[in-house]
């Protein structure tokens, strides 16, 4: 039976000039999930990533940890939603929390506004957007077999959303506990794409460092 890897990408770099780029921590997040792939025996057929800058890092970091190529391929519509745009709409001057617990007070409010339909035309792409665009990313899945996928906890969240209640209820919900490099396995059967499990992180719960949410 086929089976698809959602994995969220390594640790980003909060409150650094270029928050897309993976931190230390999050390179070796990334690494120490290629070891445990290699260890575990699981041998990718090939590597689906977003187009932005963290995906890419993750993806070479995992590669980095199984000791062997596998060939690469880009698909935007695996990206993380604008949050920063989306957090700027409903606070414009979020910057100003300098702590990432004041920063998540506000994401989660920003997004909770995002996900409620009132306000669709204030955004780049609204949240039905999003959700459409996840879905058509998942559709060209079909057919692969043992494919990763180096995403964003959004898409994941919105991923593993649809494929349990066959709507986005769950995806506020799936998004706030989303762990850097957690992996989300779906199975590929006969009767379409099923959700097997989410956020699966044995590989970082032994070093408290590389235990990260954001």
């Amino acid at each position: 039976m086929a089976r698809l890897l959602l994995i969220r990408h390594g640790q980003a770099s909060f409150g650094a000039d270029d928050y897309d780029a993976l931190s230390e921590i999050g390179h070796e997040q990334a690494r120490t999930l290629g070891r445990s792939f290699a260890d575990r025996g699981i041998r990718p057929t090939l590597i689906v990533r977003g187009d932005m800058r963290r995906h890419d890092e993750t993806a070479t970091g995992i590669v980095e940890g199984l000791k062997e190529p596998v060939e690469t391929v880009v698909d935007a519509g695996w990206n993380e939603f604008d949050f920063h745009h989306v957090v700027t709409v409903h606070q414009p001057d979020f910057r100003a929390a300098t702590t990432p617990r004041a920063f998540q007070e506000i994401f989660e409010a920003a997004t909770a506004r995002w996900c409620s339909g009132d306000h669709d035309t204030e955004y780049t792409e609204s949240f039905p957007t999003f959700q459409e665009r996840v879905t058509a990313a998942l559709e060209r899945l079909r057919g692969h077999r043992d494919v990763l996928v180096v995403s964003s906890g959004g898409p994941i969240a919105m991923a593993a959303s649809l494929l349990t209640t066959g709507s986005a209820a769950a995806w506020a919900a799936l998004n706030r506990v989303s762990v850097n490099t957690g992996v989300t396995k779906v199975i590929v059967g006969s009767r379409g794409l099923s959700l097997s499990t989410f956020n699966e992180h044995t590989h970082v719960e032994a070093d408290p460092r590389l235990l990260t949410y954001r």
